[in-house]
Formats: C-alpha cells, sequence, structure tokens
C-alpha cells in the first residue's frame, strides 16, 4: 500500500520546517545587547578595626576589640536592631544605661547571645559600658 503526500503539500512541510530552524537560530545578524544595569545594595563599607582607629582607648577598644563585629555597619546586629529603633548603631546611641548594657550583654537580648566572662571580663564589659553610656562615640569621630 502506497502512502503518499502531493508535492505542495511536502513543500509546504519544508517551508515551515525551515521557518522554524531560521527563527530559533536568529541572531547572527542581531547587533549584541548592551550589558544590563545591575541593581543591589551598595558594597559593605570595610570592617572597623583598631587599626582604624588609634586613638581608641579604654571601653572604646574594648568595644572595637570584642562588640564592633556584630554592632558595627557590617554586623548583624546593627541589621536587626535597625528593624525596631531609630538609631541601631549603638556608639550613635544616647540613651543606653551602664546597667542595661551589662545586663543584655551578660544575659543576652533579642537575637543576641549572652557574652560570658570567658571571651569578655567583668572589667571590659564596664569599660564597654561606660564608653556606650557616655554617648561620646568614637575617639576624634572617626568610624
Amino acid at each position: 500500500m502506497k502512502i503518499g503526500m502531493s508535492k505542495p503539500l511536502y513543500l509546504a512541510a519544508g517551508a515551515l520546517l525551515l521557518g522554524t530552524f531560521a527563527a530559533c537560530s536568529g541572531g547572527a545578524e542581531e547587533s549584541p545587547a548592551a550589558p544590563a544595569q545591575r541593581g543591589g545594595p551598595a558594597p559593605a563599607p570595610d570592617p572597623v578595626t583598631l587599626a582604624m582607629r588609634p586613638n581608641a582607648q579604654g571601653g572604646e577598644k574594648a568595644y572595637v576589640e570584642k562588640c564592633i563585629m556584630c554592632h558595627g555597619a557590617n554586623g548583624m546586629g546593627n541589621g536587626l536592631l535597625a528593624r525596631r529603633i531609630d538609631v541601631p548603631d549603638l556608639e550613635e546611641r544616647k540613651d543606653l544605661d551602664r546597667n542595661y548594657v551589662i545586663m543584655a550583654a551578660r544575659h543576652g537580648i533579642g537575637n543576641m547571645p549572652a557574652i560570658p566572662r570567658g571571651e569578655v571580663s567583668d572589667e571590659q564589659l564596664g569599660q564597654i559600658a561606660d564608653y556606650l553610656a557616655s554617648g561620646k562615640g568614637p575617639a576624634g569621630g572617626a568610624q
């Protein structure tokens, strides 16, 4: 039994296939598109270190050594605090009480874990609490 198609039908099917392949591969003649502008957040600031604060002493020095990795501009603590308060940077706050800082550090508060004496001594924590409660901010105003 011979199954056949007419010649015009073969030509139509061939033209359809060629058109499909041409549409899929098209682009060789097109000029490349300009690179898309990418949005997103600004790059993270450099971390604060004692080298950046050569005049830091006492509580400020202890704060930079022990706390700023979380409570500085790069820290998770600042991001979480920013959801709840207007001034998340502890060094910029004017409403911190010495006893509150000590209690928050030793017992933990919110997502902040308790800081044991093996990590921050009572003397260091007292210096940090005095520094933050003073509301003076970084030595020389540099952060």
